[in-house]
């Protein structure tokens, strides 16, 4: 490997980090030594990067003290067990859980909208939710140009956000279907095959969802914008991979369709898919195993002054996790910030 950062991926046997390093080796970061760890039980398996065969570790302290730098694709309680150890070792830690995303000193970042928020990191730098990060790359550059008042989103997600266990059981669920046998649920609330259901996570106040209540908050912070009215439905749909959303937008100022269909064409990340009549505009089928988010049926909202509409699509496991958290890798290494 190339003379550069010493990394380490947390969770490295995983959907989220074998998705790591699938993106690490497309990006060619500088790495000079690479290491992949997971939970004890795993030691021993192996992965692949770059033509080489890895052997997974243990993840423990003595790996920190090592690393520059570790990606964590692991799960909140898991973050807050193993980070303060990569913290107390010196090793930056890009935490992809909900573990410390709301932490006043903890930036939470999306290189394509607050990127300068890395410098100042005390260890510790939070991966956003996925769907919030597709969001925000898509409605930022409007906010830079008119400024947002309100965002009413509703997103369809797709089962792989539950990891390998929700595309089992769509799997299990649609055998069991068309055979006419009871599906057995084990991850979702209800049967998910031919369905949709309007619950992901645990309910909180006012009858939200925290799935939902992430996207205010995180939202919020990574745009800087703390008074932005926000309101969001989560739903589960029986798609396998790549998350959608319908964002209904408020702006300060007025932006015709065209105007915003211009700065989103030149926006970081984005990708315009806006030709209706043609049959044209963002599905997860094909955004799926792409980084960028895509933007189409971008339109007025008839029943406001200053509104807008549009919809996207974007591999939530990809730029809504393994490759937001390279990005910011490359940030930090870039800018030498570890």
């Amino acid at each position: 490997m190339a003379e550069g950062v010493k990394l380490a991926i947390v969770g490295a046997t995983g959907a989220v980090g074998q998705e790591m390093l699938k993106v690490l080796e497309e990006r060619r970061l500088k790495i000079k030594e690479l290491l992949c760890l997971a939970d004890p039980r795993e030691a021993g398996t192996k992965v692949k990067f770059a033509g080489d065969e890895l052997t997974v570790r243990a993840a423990d302290d003595k790996a920190f003290k090592w690393a520059d730098v570790a990606m964590f694709a692991v799960g909140t309680d898991v973050s807050r067990q193993l980070i303060p150890q990569a913290v107390k070792n010196n090793c930056v830690a890009i935490d992809n859980s909900y573990a410390f995303r709301l932490e006043k000193d903890v930036p939470l970042v999306v290189p394509e909208v607050n990127p300068e928020d890395v410098k100042w990191h005390q260890g510790i730098i939070a991966n956003p939710n996925c769907s919030t990060i597709i969001m925000v790359v898509a409605i930022n550059p409007i906010h830079q140009a008119a400024g947002l008042k309100r965002v009413i989103v509703s997103t369809y997600q797709a089962v792989s956000g539950a990891g390998k266990a929700g595309l089992d059981e769509l799997d299990q669920h649609i055998n069991a279907h068309m055979n006419g046998l009871e599906p057995k649920m084990n991850v979702f609330q209800h049967p998910i095959a031919f369905n949709l259901i309007p619950h992901i996570d645990v309910f909180v106040d006012e009858n939200y969802t925290r799935e939902e209540m992430k996207m205010v908050w995180e939202t919020q912070k990574i745009m800087h914008a703390p008074q932005l009215r926000i309101a969001a439905t989560a739903v589960r749909v029986p798609v396998y991979r790549s998350h959608s959303e319908a964002i209904n937008l408020e702006t300060e100022k007025p932006l015709s369709v065209a105007e915003a269909r211009e700065i989103l064409s030149r926006a970081p990340g984005v990708v315009i898919q806006d030709d209706p009549q043609n049959n044209s505009y963002p599905m997860p089928l094909y955004s799926s195993h792409r980084d960028e988010v895509f933007v189409g049926r971008i339109r007025r909202d008839i029943s406001t002054g200053n509104g807008l509409i549009i919809w996207v699509a974007a591999d939530q496991i990809r730029k809504g996790a393994a490759t937001n958290a390279v990005q910011i890798a490359q940030l930090i290494t870039e800018k030498n910030l570890y």
